[in-house]
């Protein structure tokens, strides 16, 4: 039998992971004042002082489940560039975000009551990291602009709304869900959005869909 060997990195980055998954059910479920970091541990099936080990309170915690929730959603654009093809990228950008929300609508829900809190733990990431963001990707969206490839839209509001378009499935399903009649999103339902959005803003940018590409 051949034992296997992890490396210190590794089994940090694993520990981490299960922490910051079981603080997002506490937090989704109980809100900021309402978890403790035991509730957390419990749910990771970890002792209290492994938590405080990776995470130094639970402020530490919460800022950095809502980084790691960011880093998330804006991965997708990480390659995009003036040179890039602006159908596939938007299209991609899109389908990846209404597939974020179908596999982790908590996450969502949590960055939402954030924001809607006033961003008390999120407003100089705001001020700073996602305003330089937002910055640099619609700079590239005016280049796009300005070589004729999409309409002369608003670089920043077509972002806000592809982000504001893809996250109320999530933060909004009981709603969706209840005036569609349906117990809990499909696979179907997640194509058929996915397909409804792309092709109202990429048609709204001057652009044609491209063809689909199954997102792993």
């Amino acid at each position: 039998m051949t034992n296997r060997k992890y490396k210190p990195g590794k089994i940090r980055e694993r520990n981490s992971e299960n922490i910051l998954a079981a603080a997002e059910q506490e937090f989704v479920l109980h809100g900021f004042k309402g978890t403790s970091m035991q509730a957390v541990a419990d749910r990771a099936g970890v002792a209290k002082a492994n938590i405080h080990y990776y995470f130094k309170n639970k402020d530490n915690l919460y800022l950095a489940l809502l980084e790691n929730i960011i880093a998330n959603w804006n991965e997708v654009l990480a390659d995009m560039s003036e040179e890039s093809d602006p159908a596939d990228v938007l299209s991609r950008f899109i389908r990846t975000k209404i597939r974020l929300s179908y596999t982790h609508p908590n996450a969502s829900k949590i960055f939402a009551m954030e924001i809607i809190q006033g961003a008390p733990y999120l407003k100089s990431h705001i001020s700073q990291a996602m305003r330089q963001w937002v910055k640099d990707k619609s700079t590239i969206i005016q280049s796009w602009i300005d070589q004729g490839k999409i309409r002369a839209i608003d670089p920043t509001h077509l972002i806000f709304l592809i982000w504001s378009a893809t996250q109320h499935y999530a933060d909004f399903d009981t709603q969706v869900l209840e005036v569609t009649n349906k117990r809990q999103y499909e696979e179907d339902d997640i194509e058929h959005i996915g397909d409804f959005l792309e092709d109202i803003i990429l048609t709204g940018c001057g652009l044609k869909p491209p063809p689909k590409v199954n997102l792993p």
